[in-house]
C-alpha cells in the first residue's frame, strides 16, 4: 500500500546550479513530488527572484512559491573550492540541474564528463536558450527572445500588429516542464536498465516552445501553408472566439464541433444557420467565420456574462470565462481542484498555487516554502560532505560559502 506522505520521487537528491526560472522551475516540480533539492546559491546575493516583483517582508512574494521544498546552500562558484564542493555533493545526488550559458559549467570543471567520471549515475540536465549544441549555443538564451524565435511569437497576436507578449515568462516555464520530464524519463531508464547509468537531457527555451507548434511545420512542408497571427481565433477552426456579453464581461466560445455548432446555433434561435448545409462541417464555417461571429457576438450581447454561460451549459455547449486571478479566487472549482494552496510565512498566511499534475497515491505536496539564503548550508555539508563546525566556519571566512 503506497504512503501518501512519500512523493514518487522521494529518496531522489537533486542539486541545482542556476537561477531565475527554467532551471529553478524544474526542482520545484521535481522537489513538489518527493525529491530532495538542494540549491545552490550565491553567498550574500542569491537568486534574484527572491527580490523580484512584490516583495513582503524583503523577500519576494513568488520566491516562497517558486523555492519551495528546496534547501538553500551557499557556495561561491567561482572559487576552486566552491567548485570541488560542488563536485563532492554531486557524489551524493542522483540528478544535477543547471540553467547557466553553455560552456560556463566547463570552465568551472563542473561539465557531463568530469561529473561522469565521479558519478556515473548521475543524470545531468541543462537547460539553455538555444541548446548545448548549434551555431547558436553560446547565445545568451532569455525566454522573451527564444519565444520568438522558437515560432511562438509570431503566430501570437492581432495580424498586422506586432506580435503580443503574454506577461508571463512562458518559454522558461515550458522549458522547465520539459526538463522536468526529461529528468523523469531518464530516471525511469536507468532504473530498468535501458540506459548505462546516467546521462545527458539537454533542453532549449527555444524547443520547447517550437514543441507546442502542432501543424505548423507539415502544414508549411505539405502545403507551403505559413501560419499567421489569427487575433482572438484560431486559424482554420470555427467557430472559436472571444465574444463580448451585454455587461462588457468577455466569454470564450469553443463551438467548432458540427454538433455543438448546432447546438450553439439553436440556442441562439439562428435554425436557419443550424440547418445551413454550408455551414454543417469545419470547412463550410471556416469560410464564413466572420459572419458567425458577428451573429455570435449579436446574441451574447443581449445577455450578461452570467445569462450566456448558462444559457450555452443548457445547450452543452463549451463556453467559459476569462478570469483574472481575483476570479480564480472565487471559483468552486479551483477550490473543488484544491489549486490554492494556504502556507503561512513569518507568521503571515500566503496562497500559492499547488502543482500538477494530480496522482492519487504519491501526490505531491509543499513541504515547507522558500527558504532563507543558506538556511541549510550547515546541515548539509555536515551531513553530506561530513564537514565539522570548524571547516564550515573557516570556509565562510575564505568567502566560499
Amino acid at each position: 500500500m503506497s504512503n501518501p506522505q512519500s512523493g514518487p520521487l522521494s529518496g531522489i537528491r537533486v542539486l541545482e546550479l542556476g537561477q531565475i526560472l527554467a532551471g529553478p522551475f524544474t526542482t520545484t516540480m521535481l522537489g513538489y513530488f518527493g525529491a530532495e533539492v538542494i540549491k545552490i546559491e550565491a553567498p550574500g546575493a542569491g537568486d534574484p527572484i527572491r527580490g523580484w516583483r512584490t516583495v513582503r517582508n524583503g523577500t519576494s512574494l513568488w520566491w516562497h512559491s517558486h523555492a519551495r521544498n528546496k534547501k538553500s546552500v551557499t557556495i561561491n562558484l567561482k572559487s576552486l573550492a566552491g567548485q570541488q564542493m560542488v563536485r563532492d555533493l554531486c557524489r551524493h545526488a542522483d540528478v544535477l540541474v543547471e540553467n547557466f550559458r553553455p560552456g560556463q559549467m566547463e570552465r568551472w570543471g563542473l561539465g557531463p564528463e568530469p561529473i561522469k567520471a565521479i558519478n556515473p549515475e548521475l543524470i545531468y540536465t541543462r537547460i539553455s536558450g538555444y541548446g548545448q549544441t548549434g551555431p547558436d549555443a553560446s547565445k545568451p538564451g532569455f525566454a522573451s527572445v527564444c519565444e520568438g524565435f522558437g515560432g511562438f511569437r509570431y503566430v501570437n497576436g492581432i495580424p498586422g500588429e506586432r506580435p503580443v507578449r503574454p506577461n508571463l515568462s512562458i518559454g522558461d516555464t515550458l522549458a522547465g516542464i520539459h526538463a522536468a520530464l526529461g529528468v523523469c524519463l531518464a530516471l525511469i531508464a536507468r532504473l530498468r536498465g535501458k540506459a548505462d547509468g546516467g546521462q545527458v537531457v539537454d533542453v532549449s527555451i527555444f524547443e520547447s516552445v517550437f514543441n507546442l507548434l502542432e501543424g505548423v511545420v507539415p502544414e508549411y512542408s505539405g502545403a507551403g501553408q505559413i501560419r499567421e497571427p489569427a487575433g482572438t481565433t484560431i486559424t482554420g477552426i470555427a467557430p472559436s472566439n472571444t465574444y463580448r456579453c451585454g455587461d462588457d464581461k468577455l466569454i470564450v466560445i469553443g463551438a467548432n464541433t458540427d454538433p455543438m455548432f448546432e447546438r450553439l446555433m439553436r440556442a441562439m434561435g439562428r435554425d436557419d444557420l443550424a440547418e445551413d448545409p454550408e455551414l454543417s462541417n469545419n470547412a463550410g464555417r471556416v469560410a464564413q467565420q466572420e459572419m458567425l461571429d458577428e451573429a455570435i457576438e449579436s446574441w451574447t450581447r443581449t445577455m450578461t456574462m452570467t445569462q450566456a454561460l448558462a444559457a450555452l451549459e443548457e445547450a452543452s455547449v463549451a463556453g467559459g470565462p476569462i478570469y483574472s486571478v481575483e476570479d480564480m479566487f472565487n471559483d468552486p472549482q479551483y477550490q473543488a481542484r484544491e489549486l490554492l494552496e494556504s502556507v503561512t510565512v513569518d507568521g503571515e498566511p500566503l496562497v500559492i498555487p499547488a502543482l500538477v499534475p494530480k496522482l492519487t497515491e504519491t501526490p505531491g505536496r509543499t513541504r515547507w516554502t522558500g527558504p532563507k539564503l543558506g538556511q541549510h548550508t550547515d546541515e548539509v555539508l555536515a551531513e553530506l560532505l561530513e564537514l565539522d563546525e570548524d571547516a564550515r566556519g573557516q570556509l565562510r571566512s575564505d568567502g566560499v560559502i
